[in-house]
């Protein structure tokens, strides 16, 4: 079963950045994309980015692609979302996800990391 552990999160002024990061462990070679989702309080949980575990393609909501940008160091088994110009709007809880099969559902999720964007 894979395992996935987010960190980067904090306290961050609005315009100001923040770069989350994703380890992921056990049966990786059974990940075929890397997800990051997050959810605000009182609000469903939202798609921010895709990547493929090869690095080669990447998806983002629309909202988002211009301030995000995801990448991926397969040497580290290590996802990454660099934010940038975060808005109060941005805060939320960020969580990664893994997909084994193309299309399907994400199979695996971690525990979340906090991102608090003040005004």
């Amino acid at each position: 079963q894979v395992q996935l552990v987010e960190s980067g999160g904090g306290l961050v002024q609005a315009g100001g950045s923040l770069r989350l990061s994703c380890a992921a462990s056990r049966r990786t070679f059974s990940i075929y994309a890397m997800g990051w989702f997050r959810q605000a309080p009182g609000k469903e949980r939202e798609f921010v980015a895709r990547i493929s575990w090869s690095g080669g393609r990447t998806y983002y909501a629309d909202s988002m692609k211009a301030r995000f940008t995801i990448s991926i160091d397969n040497a580290k088994n290590t996802v990454y979302l660099q934010m940038n110009s975060l808005k109060p709007e941005d805060t939320a809880v960020y969580y990664c996800a893994a997909q084994a099969v193309p299309g399907a559902k994400y199979d695996y999720w971690g525990q979340g990391t906090q991102v608090t964007v003040s005004s």
